[in-house]
């Protein structure tokens, strides 16, 4: 063989390795996110950073009650775990048997074990309810994101290269 096949061959080998090790890299997930997207479409309304054991709380209107409602969730690697509800008054779709503290005036369902562990989370965002998601103290309007379209939220692993995209 030659010393410029040699040379050549080499090249090529060192130019695929390279390649494979970006690609690798590229693709291998480097970041939670929290997505919300349309339950019909897939489009993504919101999508962003999120770490375990942060914070990701849903609050509105009760559509009946007209009161103030809140429900708090952590993240666990891809779950979202509900850990806590306030609410100001008692009403359909809240938990009316369970023990509950007061505290500044709401009523406060906080038990030792998670409320519910879910992959997804849907939502219908109301304008009446006005819908708010709160990561990590971070405010999200859900009702003028979404356009009040029904969506789903959920955890998800992210490559370098779809936070690229």
């Amino acid at each position: 063989m030659s010393r410029v096949f040699r040379l050549t061959v080499s090249a090529a080998l060192l130019v695929a390795v390279v390649l494979v090790f970006v690609a690798v890299v590229a693709t291998v997930p480097t970041e939670t996110v929290l997505v919300v997207e349309d339950i019909e479409t897939g489009e993504r309304y919101l999508t962003e950073p999120v770490s375990d054991g942060s914070t990701v709380g849903l609050e509105y209107t009760h559509s009946v009650e007209k009161s103030r409602v809140y429900d708090e969730y952590r993240v666990d690697d891809q779950t979202l775990v509900n850990t806590r509800m306030e609410f100001e008054s008692y009403g359909w779709g809240l938990p009316a048997r369970v023990n509950v503290t007061t505290v500044d005036g709401m009523l406060v369902y906080e038990p030792s074990e998670p409320i519910a562990e879910l992959q997804r989370l849907s939502v219908s965002p109301g304008r009446t309810a006005g819908h708010t998601l709160i990561i990590d103290d971070r405010r999200y309007d859900l009702v003028a994101a979404t356009n009040a379209s029904d969506v789903r939220i959920h955890v998800e692993q992210r490559s370098r290269i779809e936070r690229i995209l």
